[in-house]
Parts: C-alpha cells; structure tokens; sequence
C-alpha cells in the first residue's frame, strides 16, 4: 500500500513538472498561420533558416524562411549567422510598406 502511494505521488510529480515545462517553452508557429491580422500586435514565435542579413545605420534584421518555404522580416538588432536555424519571439507588426514582421524581443 505504501508502494501505491508513493507510485501515484511520483506520477503526479512527473505530470506537474511536465505542465509548467510545457508552459515555459515557446511553441513555435508556422510562419504562413501568423501572417494574418488576428495576430497583429500579439507575441508569436517562428523557426527556420536565417537568410539575407542586413544592417544599415541603426537598421537591423532578416528573413527567416521556415520548412514549407515561407518566408516572414525580423527586426532585430541580434543579427544569427546567415543560414543557421534559429527560433525567434516578437510581436508582430504590418506595415503599409513592409508588410509582415517580427519586431524581436
């Protein structure tokens, strides 16, 4: 009996520590679901591969393109290795002129 208790402690034990790691981890989103407005304004989190790295002045950042192919502008002033993989959170913005981005935190 003393066995089951501690089973069923230990269990609960495991499902705790697994909810609040799963509430701490970022889940990164397909970069084609968040271009839409109802994410405008919101923080989003995306992963792919980085291209085109630009920094002008005080301009900063660069597109990732994810495994389906879509491709979505960072501004960021923490520029990653062009073609290394990265995940990133911002909050996202659409401009008149740009279109969709990251704003990074």
């Amino acid at each position: 009996m003393e066995n089951d208790i501690r089973s069923k402690v230990f269990v609960v034990a495991l499902m705790f520590i697994a909810a609040i790691f799963t509430m701490g981890c970022a889940q990164s989103q397909s970069i084609a679901d968040i271009k839409n407005p109802d994410h405008v304004g919101k923080t989003v989190t995306v992963s792919g591969t980085v291209e085109g790295v630009l920094k002008i002045g005080g301009i900063s950042g660069y597109t990732l393109k994810d495994s389906a192919g879509n491709t979505i502008r960072v501004s960021s002033e923490a520029l990653p290795a062009e073609g290394s993989s990265t995940t990133v959170s911002g909050v996202l913005v659409k401009d008149s002129l740009l279109g969709y981005y990251i704003k990074a935190a």
